[in-house]
């Protein structure tokens, strides 16, 4: 049976909101338009962009509303006109909206500015619009969690790899492919919290890996993998930022224990999507005989 792929982000979304428990984890999440631009900058001020299909973080945006604070003087010194010194200084509040993509920034003074500016970028492309999550940092750059979940040779869904991803200096997304750096879960987790609450939470990860594959399932039956990207908060609270049922396995080749790969290798050669002789780590490969 061919593996099934669910390209659509708001798809999927709307399958795993049905599940009352797992709908705790996702982040208010809409179709974009102008009406929910401007409503969901006001609720959570910063949010992402996202197209509804694609991946490695490609065509992301965040955006921003910030109120600043300027002087009476600071406004006429920017109209040209020369303060006063004997009038009493006044502050007076202006709001602006930041859009970030790639390492790039603009400034805009209304959402519809805001808005056209993203129409350019969106053009007839089906987006979404998420609440942005104020991320876990490492070294001082945002990281979320990469969670695989995948189908056991006996047709159960099991938890079989995790990793960490940090955003690239500047950039707003954590991919690897955008300039982000892969870390174990671990490493990441050990500045933030004690060691047996670091266990507690990769413990989670795996059930909510297993749980969220099931979902899908109950309406996709031919998935037979899923890569989780999960935030993680302030608060440590987890966060679904979306689902990829097209997930990147060979990233944890890069992890020293090997057997991580293998495992998760073989599960994907028993459900098709790989074949055996393609492992570089498996037992039965045989020796290449190409110089």
């Amino acid at each position: 049976m061919k593996i099934q792929r669910v390209p659509s982000k708001w798809a999927k979304t709307k399958v795993i909101l049905q599940n009352q428990s797992l709908s705790l984890y996702v982040p208010d999440t809409r179709k974009y338009d102008l009406n929910v631009l401007k409503e969901m900058l006001v609720l959570y001020t910063m949010i992402y962009i996202k197209p509804d299909r694609g991946s490695f973080g490609f065509g992301v945006m965040r955006a921003e509303q910030r109120t600043v604070t300027l002087s009476s003087s600071q406004q006429k010194t920017e109209i040209n006109a020369t303060p006063n010194n004997d009038e009493i200084e006044q502050q007076e509040a202006q709001i602006l909206y930041i859009l970030r993509y790639g390492k790039t920034a603009e400034v805009f003074f209304t959402p519809e500015e805001l808005h056209k500016a993203l129409q350019k970028r969106i053009q007839n492309r089906t987006y979404l619009i998420q609440k942005g999550i104020d991320l876990l940092r490492h070294q001082d750059r945002p990281f979320d969690l990469r969670v695989l979940a995948q189908k056991t040779p006996s047709g159960a869904w099991e938890t079989t790899g995790m990793l960490g991803r940090v955003a690239a200096p500047q950039k707003i997304v954590t991919n690897y492919h955008s300039g982000g750096s892969i870390l174990s879960v671990n490493t990441l987790l050990k500045n933030h919290m004690k060691p047996s609450e670091s266990l507690s939470t990769v413990n989670h990860l795996k059930s909510l890996g297993v749980q969220i594959a099931g979902q899908l399932e109950s309406t996709y039956p031919g998935i037979k993998e899923i890569g989780l990207d999960i935030a993680m908060d302030q608060h440590m609270d987890m966060w679904l930022l979306e689902v990829n049922t097209l997930p990147s396995i060979a990233i944890f080749k890069l992890f020293p224990d090997k057997s991580i790969y293998r495992k998760i290798h073989r599960y994907a050669v028993a459900y098709g999507r790989v074949k055996a002789r393609k492992s570089p780590y498996s037992t039965r490969s045989k020796p290449s005989t190409k110089a």
